[in-house]
């Protein structure tokens, strides 16, 4: 129901309202009274209702000067004006108070209740948009984890992504003018396969990321990748608010806090990598490398090591990182491109695994309603984003997926000859019988009665 505020100094003309608006439109209001300006402006506030029905001449506070405060501290709220013909002027003031609709005393029955229905209709239809609104926003938040990951594995591969990791920042309103790369190599973590290995991994994240919102606050933007080989990469951008000097004097601190945290809370001994401060994409991308590398250098664990600190030679295939890496011509290039490699790897099987989820529950609930909602649930993933990727592994859509998989369960059925074929159609989630034929012919070319007869 719509809450209902009339205001108006007579007894008898709200009651009148009331009885007109209760007998044509029931079940629509519940009707609040106020007998003047000060008294409306109080109830407002303790009921907040959708719709204000005020008389302009009213004792005390006038029947404008309360719409004003009423629409100052409720902007949404819907006003209509009452007035009678003498003060018709009135009106013209109240355009500029953002009331729309009045009536004139006496008001038909007819156009009181042409007003409050138009009104109502106004409010549904700003629900169903702010509900569609929020509905987009919840969809957006959802995607967000999935865009800030593939920046990273942007930022993390070669100039072939450069405009991926633009648009996704661009998506995600990062700036990618100016930043660093710090890389966290882990030892000691268990062997993935367990559901206790993916829990291991996904504390260590979580830890990581809180650290990050004490250590950087809110100076600097920052995403992190997925461990993969016992390796995480972090992001930190610069929003400009803090000089290059004072950004690098901030590595010491997030790298020790980084070490002890992971080491305290997950029980993991880690080393620290930075690279160096750099400009746009490809720059950012090279302290990535940088980061890399300085992650291998120390000989032992629960180092911070810094790129720009090191003595090393011009020739970068001379870099001599530990056994960690796996050396190479360039051992920087052969451990990302392996890291990357494995990461995009892990996110494959992680789709097929949802897929293979999905599957198996249309599967088991194929004879029932089942919609792609329901099932994007039931694998925790965005109905959109599951839709695509359902698509992208199966080759059909959701819809055609449940509709082959209901035939092929109904021309077994059919050829078995115990069931009639409005048996049948029940049997496969059908609850038309001349829906299921004409679907049946479709897929088939022939009806169910065709495909019985000719099988026989």
């Amino acid at each position: 129901m719509y809450r209902l505020l009339i205001a108006d100094d007579e007894a008898l003309e709200r009651e009148g309202l009331e009885w007109i608006i209760t007998k044509k439109m029931p079940d629509t209001f519940e009707i609040i009274h106020a007998d003047n300006g000060r008294t409306a402006i109080q109830k407002a506030d303790e009921h907040r209702p959708h719709i204000v029905m005020m008389d302009v001449r009213m004792p005390g506070i006038q029947g404008l000067d309360a719409l004003k405060e009423i629409k100052e501290r409720h902007p949404l709220v819907k006003m209509v004006l009452v007035t009678a013909y003498e003060y018709f002027d009135y009106a013209q003031q109240a355009l500029s108070l953002g009331v729309k609709e009045y009536l004139v005393k006496p008001a038909k029955r007819d156009q009181i209740v042409a007003v409050l229905q138009r009104l109502v209709d106004e409010i549904r239809d700003e629900c169903r948009k702010r509900d569609e609104q929020l509905a987009i926003r919840d969809k957006f938040y959802q995607l967000l984890p999935m865009a800030e990951t593939e920046l990273a594995l942007a930022l993390m591969a070669d100039q072939a992504y450069m405009t991926d990791a633009l648009q996704l920042a661009d998506i995600l309103e990062l700036s990618l003018d100016q930043g660093y790369a710090l890389v966290v190599a882990m030892n000691g973590m268990k062997s993935a396969g367990g559901q206790s290995y993916e829990d291991e991994k996904q504390l260590a994240v979580d830890v990581v990321k809180s650290i990050l919102k004490e250590q950087v606050k809110e100076r600097h933007s920052w995403i992190v990748s997925p461990i993969v080989h016992e390796h995480m990469a972090i992001f930190v951008l610069n929003k400009g608010m803090v000089q290059e000097g004072l950004m690098q004097e901030e590595v010491p601190s997030i790298g020790s806090e980084l070490i002890s945290s992971l080491h305290r809370q997950c029980g993991l001994e880690v080393t620290v990598g930075v690279g160096t401060l750099q400009q746009h994409v490809e720059g950012i991308r090279r302290s990535y490398y940088e980061a890399v590398f300085a992650s291998t250098y120390p000989s032992t664990w629960g180092s911070l090591c810094r790129f720009e600190e090191l003595q090393l030679p011009a020739n970068n295939a001379s870099w001599l990182p530990n056994d960690r890496v796996e050396r190479g011509t360039s051992a920087e290039c052969e451990y990302v491109e392996h890291a990357i490699k494995r990461i995009r790897e892990e996110r494959e099987q992680q789709t097929w695994n949802v897929v293979d989820r999905a599957a198996a529950y249309i599967v088991e609930r194929y004879q029932e309603e089942l919609s792609l909602e329901e099932v994007a649930e039931h694998v925790h993933l965005n109905p959109h984003y599951f839709s695509k990727v359902f698509k992208q592994q199966t080759g059909e859509t959701f819809i055609d997926y449940v509709t082959r998989l209901r035939i092929d369960k109904a021309k077994a059925l059919i050829l078995d000859g115990q069931f009639s074929l409005k048996e049948v159609c029940y049997m496969v989630g059908y609850k038309d019988p001349n829906y299921f034929s004409r679907v049946f012919k479709k897929v088939t070319g022939v009806t169910p009665t065709e495909y019985r007869s000719t099988e026989n």
